[in-house]
């Protein structure tokens, strides 16, 4: 099976009262958008990917730089912006089921994810849902007075997103049934014995307003694990120097099995550790001819790559470059540019000082060029 998933962020974010539309708040240095893109690029079964995006945020949502989103334009509501997309969508080969999910709820859980996947096997449609716990009251308003009533709980539950559909299906109730659109899609069918609802997650909640974004950025903190690399390197004649992935003008190279990068390595070996996935020696060895005299750039993106898979993202980097000689500070702004590029992360997750050792040791006597880096990565479940 083959699947689409729609993002739905075309909303006016009344309720949140901010001056930077929901979407686009950032928890991490990741906007909403970007952690529920991010969440889901892993599945095969996801061919495509819509954005629906609100025409006000056209800037905002380009600066995202978001790879492989198709960007639709949003309507009046949410069911236009949904009909949207559907439209663009239909006459395309190779979709046969989609996902239709809101971009205020970032925290499903990849085990949710597949259980929708796999329940679409054998179900036309699938939805989350989670039962009501609180007690319920309703105010009936006479002509008399107002009063209060209890409501039974048994049968009133909450739906959530993601929730799947056959994609001609959705699409003729959405052209045809709009008028009784009301909150989400399964409003769109007249007999819900045609939806399998599923058990969804407390922790799928949405965010509406600030307390929310509070409470999600809280649990993103308690996902966050930290990672320390070291690396160093003689400095020999007839060698280029790499640092930071950048060549600089030097009489004297690293001497190393790679290009001798000990930035690039102290990041790598920095961004494992943090995931659990051991050291750079053990996944790139110094004794393997394929990576002989390989530019530590590629390493890197083999990496950065690999975490994405396992549900990874970077933090922040802190990188401390201990050399006596280049000078550093003229080489920050361009070194942070590209580990920026390289690690798919903002220019303000990374800082670099340099050190000297005041002339001491072998680096002091130039040579040698250490690293040390301290990153913190956030798992996405």
């Amino acid at each position: 099976m083959s699947f689409c998933l729609i993002i739905l962020a075309g909303g006016n974010s009344h309720r949140f009262r901010s001056n930077i539309g929901k979407p686009y708040q950032k928890i991490a240095g990741k906007s909403l958008i970007e952690l529920n893109v991010n969440k889901v690029t892993k599945f095969k079964q996801i061919k495509k990917i819509i954005l629906v995006y609100n025409k006000k945020d056209a800037k905002r949502v380009k600066s995202l730089k978001l790879k492989n989103v198709k960007l639709v334009i949003g309507g009046n509501n949410r069911q236009q912006s949904t009909f949207n997309a559907l439209k663009y969508l239909v006459n395309k080969k190779g979709v046969s089921k989609v996902l239709i999910h809101d971009v205020a709820r970032p925290n499903f859980s990849t085990k949710l994810f597949k259980t929708i996947l796999r329940n679409m096997r054998s179900h036309r449609a699938v939805v989350p849902k989670i039962k009501v716990q609180d007690a319920i009251k309703q105010i009936i308003d006479s002509s008399k007075e107002e009063y209060i009533v209890g409501k039974k709980r048994d049968n009133l539950f909450l739906t959530q997103t993601p929730q799947a559909f056959n994609l001609k299906e959705i699409y003729h109730l959405h052209k045809t049934n709009s008028d009784k659109y009301k909150d989400d899609d399964i409003s769109l069918y007249m007999d819900l014995n045609k939806i399998k609802f599923i058990e969804g997650e407390k922790s799928n909640f949405k965010i509406t307003d600030k307390t929310d974004f509070e409470n999600l950025r809280n649990i993103y903190k308690s996902k966050q694990n930290i990672g320390i690399g070291f690396d160093v390197h003689r400095l020999v004649p007839k060698r280029k120097l790499y640092l930071a992935g950048l060549k600089i003008n030097s009489k004297l190279g690293t001497l190393g099995h790679s290009d001798g990068d000990p930035v690039l390595h102290s990041i790598t070996d920095a961004i494992l550790g943090a995931c659990q996935m051991g050291d750079i020696g053990q996944m790139f060895s110094d004794k393997s001819k394929s990576f002989k005299n390989i530019r530590s750039t590629i390493l890197l993106k083999k990496v950065i790559n690999l975490i994405k898979l396992n549900g990874y993202f970077i933090n922040n980097i802190d990188i401390n470059i201990i050399t006596q000689t280049p000078k550093i500070k003229n080489l920050k702004k361009k070194m942070i540019n590209n580990i920026s590029k390289l690690c798919e992360i903002s220019n303000n997750r990374i800082n670099i000082k340099g050190k000297t050792t005041e002339k001491l040791g072998v680096i002091g006597k130039e040579k040698a060029i250490a690293c040390e880096v301290i990153c913190s990565v956030i798992k996405y479940d």
